[in-house]
């Protein structure tokens, strides 16, 4: 027998959390409202209405995926990452909340430097879905970015997402490993890069593990592979007093420390902590010689 939008909601939702979904009240707000294209509004004004058979058969669709362990954001093919909506592919990581402490950083950094207004040049490397560039750029009215990454279909969602949000005039994608493919002095760079040791991966949740790229999560047999490359790379590039701002898996900070600081870097106070307090945003500057 046919439900109504309301009733099929809230059914699904017990199913979710029934699944262990900790999010299963929105999570099925949200397949709702993909599966019969209506925002919250929409949904609000037809509570009451019966769904057709066919927008039965398009939710269920929809709701096994996510039983399956498919993240919301996977099947609706967006995200929001500091306000931006950024379309995804199976090239780019779901952007997650905690990356949104590279941008605070890089910004509270730039603020202190007085550097907000300036025509600054920055980088994002292995950028996927353009996430922290396009934050950045959003924040930034002068600034122009660079979005690095070893995957061209992921630089190819980023340009997109560029495109959409308006930035496409202010942001430049390469294919190239980490900073590789970049020259001249920049005055911010920030990454994102893998950091999760190989032998741990199998043990992550079906949602990271099955879901996103292996090449954005395999930090290699220490986690830190990414950061050796990069950190070098980053110090050859950065103008006298420019900022490396990149994210750290959990216990990772130290050695991060201890990399930018041989790379010749000198650290800029205590990580900035997640919402769980896990250091997770690690700086250091170029210090004019």
């Amino acid at each position: 027998m046919s439900q109504t939008v309301e009733a099929i909601r809230r059914a699904l939702a017990v199913r979710l959390k029934a699944a262990g979904n900790d999010s299963a009240e929105l999570d099925a707000r949200l397949l709702v409202g993909t599966a019969l294209g209506l925002d919250l509004t929409g949904m609000i004004i037809s509570a009451n209405r019966t769904l057709t058979a066919a927008e039965s058969d398009h939710l269920e669709a929809l709701a096994q995926r996510r039983l399956a362990g498919e993240p919301v954001a996977r099947i609706l093919g967006v995200s929001e990452f500091w306000g931006l909506p950024l379309k995804l592919s199976a090239a780019t990581l779901v952007p997650r909340p905690d990356t949104e402490t590279v941008v605070e950083r890089a910004l509270e950094l730039l603020r202190a430097d007085r550097a907000i207004d300036r025509p600054l040049r920055l980088a994002d490397l292995g950028t996927g879905s353009g996430a922290i560039l396009l934050a950045l750029l959003s924040e930034l009215p002068n600034a122009r970015g660079f979005g690095t990454d070893i995957s061209t279909d992921a630089l190819a969602m980023a340009r997109e997402n560029a495109a959409r949000l308006g930035l496409a005039d202010r942001a430049t994608f390469i294919a190239c490993d980490y900073a590789a493919g970049l020259s001249g002095s920049l005055d911010l760079i920030v990454s994102n890069p893998p950091y999760i040791r190989s032998a741990d991966i199998a043990g992550l949740a079906t949602e990271v593990r099955v879901h996103d790229p292996r090449a954005a999560l395999d930090g290699g047999a220490d986690g830190l592979d990414a950061y050796r490359a990069l950190i070098a790379q980053s110090a050859g590039l950065l103008a006298p007093n420019g900022v490396l701002v990149v994210e750290a898996g959990q216990g990772q900070s130290g050695d991060i420390d201890a990399l930018m600081t041989a790379a010749g870097l000198t650290t800029t106070g205590l990580p900035k902590a997640d919402l769980a307090g896990i250091p997770r945003a690690v700086s250091a500057r170029r210090l004019p010689r």
